[in-house]
């Protein structure tokens, strides 16, 4: 910009709240991955009393367990040092949980009020949005096509060929954060979204590794989070929904039994925080029915 020979603006201070509650979750979660570790390594080398009584507790009842426990009730000195310092562990274990929580739905809150469009895409999260939100900033026109920003995520093919062989594989360069969400994106395509498993089976069929599978899905996925960054993604319209339920005196709990789902994703789809037009088109038809 200085020089004269930009013809865009850079990143605006308006996503550091984004990043912001981006950093404090990611803090809190690195938090609460090493406290259930520690809490793993003391059980192992607890004495075999201790030992015994809790490791095969399942992951939330152990840290429930924990946090309850009564250390000054055992007659052993050194098991009840060792007791107090797993309660607590459990204890901020459970007090970062619910940090995570609160940080995610703020995160949600904050990424669909930024770009419904992105979040209405398959497979978009908060998490995995507002990280690539931030990699574009407040202007992705300074990306001036969609293989600009799939080079910027470190999704661009390299040709690697060699002989009569043809082939390409990643890009180790790029935002790397960028490209972890990408990669959760096709993660959860591929159990969820039918048209991504038959694009892998199809072209596992024909001779092709996983790692290529992914990489170009990788940047097939870049190419539609350009298009939703430029706003250029259609939103469908949900907003029939709620007022038809409403309408018609049925709570969400009923509706959420009927369609055999959890009430909370009623609650998103009603209020386009969701995108699943099959379950939308159901929904829609029962609520006509009723």
């Amino acid at each position: 910009m200085l020089s004269g020979e930009a013809s865009t603006a850079p990143k605006h201070d308006t996503i550091e709240p984004l990043r912001a509650v981006t950093v404090a979750r990611r803090s809190a979660n690195k938090a609460l991955q090493a406290a259930w570790r520690q809490i793993g390594s003391m059980l192992v080398n607890a004495s075999a009393t201790l030992r015994d009584k809790y490791r095969d507790l399942p992951r939330q009842q152990l840290v429930e367990t924990l946090a309850a426990s009564r250390p000054d009730l055992i007659r052993d000195k050194h098991d009840a040092i060792t007791l107090r310092a797993l309660r607590s562990l459990a204890r901020r274990h459970q007090f970062l949980t619910d940090e995570v929580e609160d940080l995610a739905h703020e995160l949600e809150q904050l990424t669909t009020n930024a770009n419904p469009g992105l979040m209405a895409l398959k497979g978009v999260g908060p998490v995995t949005g507002a990280t690539l939100l931030l990699t574009a900033g407040d202007n992705p026109d300074r990306l001036r096509s969609s293989a600009s920003f799939a080079a910027l995520c470190g999704t661009t093919p390299i040709p690697v060929s060699s002989g009569r062989t043809q082939r390409h594989r990643l890009s180790r360069g790029g935002d790397r954060q960028a490209n972890w969400a990408l990669h959760q994106i096709v993660q959860n395509r591929m159990v969820h979204d039918p048209r991504t498993r038959d694009y892998r089976d199809k072209h596992l069929a024909k001779g092709w590794t996983l790692a290529a599978v992914y990489r170009s899905l990788k940047r097939a996925v870049a190419r539609e989070i350009y298009q939703a960054l430029l706003g250029h993604c259609p939103i469908p319209n949900y907003t029939d929904l709620r007022p038809a339920r409403q309408a018609k005196n049925i709570t969400l709990t009923n509706a959420a039994q009927h369609l055999n789902v959890w009430p909370a994703t009623i609650s998103q789809l009603e209020l386009g925080q969701r995108r699943d037009d099959k379950l939308a088109e159901t929904y829609r038809e029962w609520l006509i029915a009723a």
